[in-house]
């Protein structure tokens, strides 16, 4: 097939998690057989942090406005089999009225942040990427979030099929790597700052920072305040290219993942960075959310955390003990969870017989 994506970005993975989980997702639709064309709006902050220019898996194109965007789109939705919208697409509702209107067999939205956007509707607040008439248009609704997500989605914004495509790890990029100096720790963190996510950073992560100020602790992402409250042994990481995080991942004794708020309370919703330390084998630490132990078994693959106190525990706990659960859930993402396993879900979910069926 020949896949036509508009999306936010797959250039840059500065400050957003849509730019890793579309290059695994290529790597694997290529690997497949089919082609995927990347359109992408070029804005200054993803052209000043840009770490993929181009790749034998995937032709992106680099659009200045969407009145040159979509005379490149139409052309290539000619002969494409597959138009996919993401959300946070910033011209998405342009994208899905012109992809909906020139008859491609089968047209997709993919909702990469699925609970952020009914937790908006929820609220009253305009959601800029979404048709104004919802998305009853389309063929096909992906979601990032499985479980009570999906029904939401028909019944809020008229879906007329709907399937979760969870995040997933890349296997050749997200493995096992010597730790480097540059990164050792006893406890990390990777994320962009999100003031939803906030409260659980301070309770889960610098709380134990505090606690432990015999250990060295790090945190890597994007877009902290200036007034964040750091500590003497918290060291800090604005930016972590994705060639880095494997040894990042690997050079923590555990690594904490936290869900944004909208995500952990619809639940079923795992994020990609999850799935990449889990490949690298790190051990890992995690808040608790609805549906987590689909993806990965607590206690035994991963650890859970609800208090500063269960954090401490787990850093508490025997080295070769905490090498087994990383190890057992490297084995379980390879076996469930890689960028492949996933292309391949959405290359079953774009045959005729169900797309456009309407079950879930």
């Amino acid at each position: 097939m020949k896949i036509v994506v508009c999306g936010l970005t797959i250039s840059s993975a500065w400050g957003n998690g849509h730019a890793t989980l579309w290059r695994g997702l290529c790597r694997g639709l290529h690997s497949l057989g089919h082609t995927v064309v990347f359109f992408e709006r070029d804005v200054p902050y993803y052209a000043q942090h840009r770490d993929m220019d181009g790749a034998p898996w995937c032709r992106l194109v680099l659009y200045d406005d969407w009145a040159s965007g979509a005379r490149a789109v139409a052309q290539e939705l000619r002969d494409a089999d597959v138009a996919i919208v993401t959300s946070y697409c910033p011209d998405g509702p342009a994208a899905a009225r012109l992809v909906c209107d020139t008859g491609v067999p089968r047209t997709v939205f993919y909702d990469l942040d699925s609970p952020v956007t009914l937790d908006l509707l929820g609220r009253g607040e305009t959601v800029p990427y979404l048709p104004q008439e919802g998305l009853g248009g389309f063929d096909l609704v992906l979601s990032y979030a499985g479980g009570d997500t999906l029904e939401q989605l028909r019944c809020r914004l008229g879906a007329k099929a709907v399937a979760p495509l969870y995040g997933s790890a890349d296997p050749d990029v997200h493995r096992p790597v010597p730790p480097s100096d540059s990164y050792r720790n006893a406890l990390s963190y990777l994320g962009t700052y999100a003031a939803d996510r906030q409260e659980a950073v301070d309770r889960l992560f610098l709380a134990a920072a505090r606690a432990r100020s015999d250990l060295t602790f790090a945190l890597a992402g994007s877009q902290y305040p200036a007034d964040f409250p750091w500590t003497a042994n918290v060291r800090y990481f604005w930016h972590l290219p994705p060639d880095a995080h494997p040894s990042f991942f690997c050079s923590s004794g555990l690594t904490l993942n936290i869900t944004r708020a909208a995500m952990a309370a619809a639940g079923h919703c795992p994020s990609g960075r999850l799935f990449e330390a889990a490949a690298c084998g790190a051990p890992i630490v995690s808040d608790s959310w609805p549906g987590l132990d689909e993806f990965f078994e607590p206690g035994k693959e991963i650890l859970l955390a609800a208090s500063t106190n269960d954090v401490l525990s787990a850093l508490d706990l025997a080295e070769d003990e905490r090498l087994r659960i990383g190890q057992r859930g490297r084995e379980r993402t390879l076996d469930c969870h890689t960028a492949t396993v996933r292309a391949k879900d959405l290359e079953r979910l774009l045959e005729p017989s169900w797309c456009g069926a309407g079950a879930a």
